[in-house]
C-alpha cells in the first residue's frame, strides 16, 4: 500500500527536476532551498514560490514547515568521475553534513538523497561508508541502490546512487521499495531503452521557427575525441549523461547532437532530462545548461517517488 500524499522539503532543489517528479507522483512540496539565484528564479517561475534562496549553512530549521520527507541531490561534482581533480577534501563533499543536521533537528518520516555513482568510490569507499553510518546514526534505517535512468524511460545513460531512509521508530509501519525497471537495454519483456534520436525527433533546429523556449545552443566546436563531453553521440542509443560542469565561472560542455553537427540546445538537453517542453529556464546560456545538467531527470524522480509504502 502506498504511503499516501507526502509533504516534501527539498534541499539543493536547483531547477526542480526531483521536485517535479515527486509532484507528478502525487506528493506536495511545501518548502525548497538552493543557493543558485538563477535556479531559484527558474523554480519559482515554473513550480512555486515556496523556494528560498540561501546557502544551506544559513537555513534556519524553524522556518521549514512541517513535512514528511526530506529530499535532495546534494552537489555531486566533487564525487563525479568526470571530475579529474576529484579529491577527498573538496568542500562540496562535506555538504551532506548540513543534510544530517537538518534531519536530526526536524526528524521527518523519510529521506531520499541522490548522487553520482562516484560517491561510492571516493577514498576507497570509506567516505561513502561514513555517510551511510552518519545517516543511520541520525535515527534512520538506511538503504541505497544504483539506478540507471535509461531503465526508467529516460533517454539518457545516467547512473546515480539513490539513498533512502525510514525513521527507525516507524520501520515496522513504513518501508521504501526501489522501483523495478520499466525499460531494458535490448528490449524483450520490457520496452527497449529510448534513443536520443527518438527523444528529439519532434524538435527542429534552433534556427527554425519552432517557438520552443530556451532552444539556444553553445557554439563550442564539436569534436571526435575520447573525452567526456567530446565524444560523438550515437543516435541509436540513449544520450550520454547530460553534464553540469563548471562552478559559475566556467563553461559547460554540452553533449553533441545525435547528428553530431552541433551541441545540444538547452531545450534539447532539458528534453533528455524529461522536463516538459513548457518548462522555461532563467539565466544566461551557461547557467541554463548547468541547471539542466544538475537536475534529476523528472521521469526517474517520479519512479523513485512512488516507492514509499505502508507495510
Amino acid at each position: 500500500m502506498k504511503a499516501g500524499k507526502l509533504r516534501i522539503a527539498s534541499l539543493f532543489a536547483g531547477a526542480g527536476g526531483l521536485d517535479l517528479g515527486f509532484i507528478a507522483a502525487g506528493h506536495k512540496v511545501v518548502w525548497a532551498n538552493d543557493f543558485d539565484k538563477d535556479a531559484c528564479d527558474t523554480y519559482g517561475s515554473n513550480i512555486g514560490q515556496h523556494i528560498t534562496w540561501s546557502d544551506i549553512a544559513d537555513v534556519k530549521v524553524g522556518e521549514i514547515p512541517d513535512y514528511d520527507i526530506l529530499i535532495g541531490g546534494f552537489p555531486c561534482q566533487g564525487f563525479s568521475r568526470a571530475n579529474v581533480h576529484r579529491v577527498q577534501n573538496d568542500v562540496r563533499n562535506s555538504l551532506y553534513l548540513h543534510v544530517i543536521s537538518i534531519l536530526m533537528a526536524t526528524k521527518p518520516k523519510f529521506f531520499l538523497l541522490e548522487n553520482v555513482r562516484g560517491i561510492k568510490a571516493l577514498n576507497g569507499g570509506k567516505d561513502f561508508s561514513e555517510i551511510l553510518l552518519a545517516l543511520g546514526e541520525s535515527g534512520y534505517d538506511v538503504n541505497h541502490q544504483v539506478l540507471n535512468a535509461a531503465d526508467y524511460g529516460v533517454p539518457q545513460n545516467r547512473i546515480r546512487v539513490i539513498i533512502t531512509g525510514v525513521r527507525k521508530d516507524l520501520a515496522k509501519k513504513y518501508q521504501y521499495v526501489y522501483p523495478p525497471p520499466t525499460h531494458s537495454r535490448d528490449g524483450g519483456e520490457l520496452p527497449k531503452w529510448i534513443s536520443i534520436s527518438e527523444a528529439l525527433s519532434r524538435i527542429g533546429e534552433p534556427d527554425d521557427d519552432t517557438g520552443l523556449p530556451n532552444h539556444v545552443f553553445s557554439r563550442y566546436k564539436v569534436t571526435d575525441r575520447d573525452f567526456t563531453g567530446h565524444r560523438r553521440t550515437d543516435p541509436h542509443k540513449p544520450s550520454p549523461t547530460i553534464l553540469a560542469r563548471g562552478n559559475g565561472g566556467g563553461g559547460v560542455c554540452a553533449i553533441q547532437h545525435p547528428k553530431n553537427h552541433r551541441r545540444l540546445s538547452v531545450r534539447e538537453s532539458a528534453t533528455i532530462q524529461t522536463f516538459p517542453l513548457s518548462f522555461v529556464f532563467s539565466g544566461g546560456l551557461m547557467s541554463m545548461y548547468r541547471q539542466v545538467g544538475n537536475a534529476v531527470p523528472v521521469k526517474l524522480a517520479e519512479c523513485i517517488a512512488a516507492g514509499f509504502r505502508k507495510t
